[in-house]
């Protein structure tokens, strides 16, 4: 590959064009100027994205039971085991679970081989665990899964609300247009609606922490307050809406003073009545929401609650305005639309009786499902229960992501018979399969996914196909064709299925349906292979695409117009619980993805937070006695992890905060999705991911201890242990109930391999049996190989000066002189206080210095002097958060 192959970003749901060549042997990756989702920005995931193509971690070959065999052996065995359980059991006895990292053509087979043909609609995807009540919201208001806007809308908005969206974290090329705008317009005001206080605030003029649940009591007063205060649109709303008058008088019943949603929200009045005001005068507000609202016990109702407001005062269809779902995964929009969710059926048709008419005949589906089947936590549970007894898994880990993972995991080990197709060789998942097959990564698969704004771009091949891995479509279709059905799915390329899923979108469709792509249904492989970025619906007669719904006000529903839906509050399920009495919120941190299997891979990635922790207010650590940079036992009705205690005054007091990336092959005890509560929304089906009830307890082991290393280690059972990748060496935390008899043989035993080359190996070390303290390096030809500290506490040498002596060709007399000590005698201090900027690798503290020792006093000034934040501009509101403290 000489020349650049355009192709779109395989992390979040922005949907960033990325521009991929080979230099050197390796993979260069840039931003595509020419997508309009990003005009060449890229993230620090994104632009790391050529230090995660290796081969090492990758599932090449198919297996059954550890054993390599060949593919037919392979499919063959699927094929007849699922056979078999339909035959003896019923078809709603099988299922499969996907995800949002599939291309639309294979979301697409998946759909249709599952509910066309094995006759059941048990397919449900991960995406459920991040969009599900959004979905629903949509639905319920519009009569349809519609995104009405676009990402332009934020540019031209006055006024941005982010619901419950660390956008600067999660979508930071989001994040870095809203605060382009912002540049560009100083009157553009920014509110983030969010109980942590996140990277994302350091640009908003606004931040409402309020209480975790509150959020359906906060837009019911916004409603009843623009409506009071004459903002209503009155001809939008009695030509276009219906069902106002129930949604208003159950608002006022929640809702009747400011006094009453300032107390219920945790908020104080002056802040509330200033986000109200601006929402009041600002005609031109977008209301951006995220897995803050939508992973609830009532996200739906949430969802709904934002859309409210935006239909009382007509603000949707519109330039610069509208309530905006932000999408987790890079084709969660694709499985929606495709029919992966377990209650459509296919391309943004439901159940209804005229639409499986419809789909079987497109079909010609002898077996087609007639109903709705299991979302995804209850589809477990079925397993669970063995009612499910075949289950296909595709590139998702549920015994990690899943709420109650370890039920989950349970679920997996007793059931019948488990498939599952990746490309990862070790997951957490994998290890309960009896077949593994070898799945294209990114980079190498071919096909198409839609972004949060409606945009289908071009997903494009620009490595070769390693070892014996392939598409998800093709495994999938030659399963069918040994099923008996494979005149219905001969396909031969992406391009193939992609014309087929487009005809169906258009099929009987006179405009009753919003997603049509009808236009593609005779699209040449030629123009699918050159197929440039655009917004759906892309009809006949709209060949360019559409960039917003709504605008003429018809909606989706029987009658065409919007419907209001009455919200009353609810509290997150088990709220409060005496003895548990904090609250769990979880979710993503800026340089990890899902559960670690691409960016555990990048050094770049893995120094921004290279173990699992968990934020907590300063008051709840006194009280329990937690101090910072300690280990902490977390505990829920469901079951418990350990993490590094980050004491932040950014956590709001009564919650705790812990990322979702770790999981066993990561770090032991450290799967926080295990503590979820599997609650659901009684609508969407998706879990209560920000609210489970926990216990907080110091975690005291006999001895913890760090290890740096040029090897991966197979480090021996222990309490506590999280790995992460540096540049040229392994990091691992380490924790034991129990201390080794003696420290010199467990750490020779530990970091010895044989020497090769002749190489000359020294080995130096110091131990204090009294205290516990033992420290020990392995130099090899002049190098360093090796080096462990061990301490009965977390007292210990900071990592970063010991991290950088990895670099070295040879070690200097000070640096061996010193290096016990972990520091070398003229620093006063190595640690780099965590690293800020991913992309060139500059600590907290550098940058501290940096800001103290020049008299820096903006973000573009630390970016001249030390380069941070003018690559990526992930790391920008961390720069402004050191700022703004010195």
């Amino acid at each position: 590959m000489n020349h650049a192959v355009r192709t779109t970003c395989p992390y979040c749901g922005v949907g960033c064009g990325v521009l991929a060549s080979s230099v050197n042997d390796a993979v260069e990756i840039r931003g595509d100027h020419n997508h309009p989702a990003n005009f060449g920005r890229l993230c620090s995931k994104g632009a790391a994205l050529g230090e995660t193509l290796g081969l090492s971690e990758r599932l090449l070959y198919p297996e059954i039971r550890g054993q390599r065999c060949d593919w037919n052996t392979a499919l063959d065995t699927v094929a007849q085991n699922f056979a078999r359980t339909i035959r003896e059991h019923g078809a709603d006895s099988v299922a499969f679970y996907v995800s949002g990292q599939l291309t639309t053509e294979d979301y697409y087979v998946a759909n249709k081989l599952m509910k066309g043909f094995l006759g059941s609609a048990n397919i449900d995807t991960n995406s459920r665990l991040c969009m599900a009540s959004s979905v629903a919201g949509h639905q319920r208001a519009f009569g349809a899964d519609t995104v009405p806007g676009n990402y332009q809308d934020l540019e031209l908005a006055s006024l941005i609300v982010l619901v419950g969206s660390n956008t600067a974290w999660c979508h930071p090329v989001i994040y870095q247009r809203i605060q382009q705008a912002k540049t560009a317009n100083p009157d553009l005001k920014i509110v983030v609606i969010d109980p942590r206080r996140t990277a994302t605030c350091e640009g908003a003029d606004l931040h409402l922490s309020l209480k975790p649940g509150s959020d359906s009591l906060l837009f019911n007063g916004l409603l009843v307050y623009l409506y009071d205060n004459g903002d209503s649109n009155p001809y939008f709303v009695n030509t276009h809406t219906q069902d106002l008058e129930a949604a208003l008088n159950a608002a006022r019943a929640s809702a009747p003073t400011l006094d009453a949603v300032a107390n219920g929200c945790g908020l104080d009045k002056k802040e509330l009545t200033q986000f109200y005001r601006w929402f009041s005068r600002n005609e031109k507000t977008v209301s951006a929401y995220s897995q803050g609202v939508n992973q609830s016990s009532s996200g739906t109702d949430k969802v709904n609650a934002i859309i409210n407001c935006h239909l009382l005062t007509g603000r949707i269809g519109r330039p610069g305005m509208g309530p905006f779902s932000i999408t987790g995964q890079p084709n969660a929009m694709g499985g929606r639309e495709v029919g992966g969710l377990a209650n459509q059926l296919a391309v943004h048709m439901n159940f209804d009786p005229a639409n499986v008419d419809r789909v079987q005949r497109f079909w010609d589906a002898p077996n087609i499902a007639r109903g709705p089947g299991l979302k995804a936590v209850d589809m477990f549970r079925a397993v669970d229960e063995g009612r499910i007894k075949a289950l296909w898994i595709i590139a998702t880990n549920p015994v990690v992501s899943m709420p109650d993972a370890d039920r989950v995991r349970a679920a997996l080990a007793r059931c019948e018979f488990v498939v599952v197709s990746d490309c990862a060789r070790n997951t957490d998942t994998m290890t309960w399969a009896q077949i593994l097959l070898p799945a294209l990564a990114w980079g190498e698969k071919n096909g198409t996914v839609t972004n949060s704004e409606r945009r289908i771009s071009r997903q494009r091949a620009f490595l070769a196909a390693p070892g014996e891995a392939k598409p998800d479509w093709w495994m999938l279709s030659e399963v069918a064709k040994r099923l008996g059905y494979e005149q219905h799915f001969n396909y031969q390329s992406a391009a193939d299925i992609f014309r087929e899923y487009a005809a169906l979108s258009g099929f009987e469709n006179e405009g009753q349906r919003d997603f049509d792509i009808s236009a593609f249904g005779s699209l040449s492989s030629e123009r699918y292979d050159t197929f440039e970025p655009i917004q759906w619906p892309v009809t006949h007669a709209r060949p360019q695409g559409t960039a917003r719904f709504f605008a003429d006000g018809r909606f989706y529903t029987d009658n065409r117009k919007a419907r209001f839906v009455a919200i009353t509050p609810r509290a997150p399920v088990n709220a409060t619980d005496v003895e548990y009495p904090l609250i769990l919120n979880t979710g993503r941190t800026r340089d990890h993805w899902h559960t670690l299997t691409r960016t555990g891979l990048s050094p770049r990635l893995s120094a921004h937070a290279p173990e699992p922790y968990a934020e907590i207010h300063p008051q709840d650590a006194a009280q329990h006695q937690i101090q910072n940079g300690t280990l902490v036992s977390l505990s829920t009705r469901w079951g418990k992890m350990l993490a590094r205690a980050q004491i932040t005054p950014a956590q709001q007091r009564g919650s705790v905060f812990a990322p979702i990336h770790w999981n066993d092959q990561f770090a032991l005890q450290a799967r926080v999705d295990a503590l979820a509560n599997p609650v659901t929304d009684p609508i969407s089906g998706q879990p209560e991911f920000k609210h489970t009830p926990v216990k907080l307890m110091p975690y005291a082991p006999a001895w913890q201890a760090f290890l740096l290393t040029r090897r991966r280690l197979n480090i021996p059972e222990l309490s506590y242990c999280a790995r992460a990748i540096g540049k040229d060496y392994w990091r691992y935390e380490l924790a034991g109930d129990a201390s080794p008899k003696d420290w010199p043989s467990w750490a020779r035993t530990l970091l010895c391999t044989p020497v090769e080359n002749n190489l000359r190996a020294e080995w130096i070390e110091y131990l204090d049996a009294g205290i516990g303290h033992y420290r020990g390096a392995r130099i090899l030809g002049g190098r360093l190989d090796s080096c462990v500290f061990v301490a009965p506490t977390s007292d210990l040498p900071a990592r970063d000066w010991l991290a950088s002596l990895f670099a070295r060709e040879t070690l200097s007399d000070a640096e061996r002189t010193h290096l016990l000590a972990g520091t070398l005698p003229s620093q006063k201090s190595n640690a780099d206080g965590g690293i800020v900027c991913a992309c060139f690798g500059i600590g907290k503290d550098t940058i501290l210095n940096a800001i103290r020792e020049n008299k820096l006093d903006t973000v573009a000034a630390v970016g001249e002097k030390l380069k941070a934040g003018t690559n990526c501009g992930s790391c920008i509101p961390e720069i402004k958060g050191l700022l703004n403290r010195t």
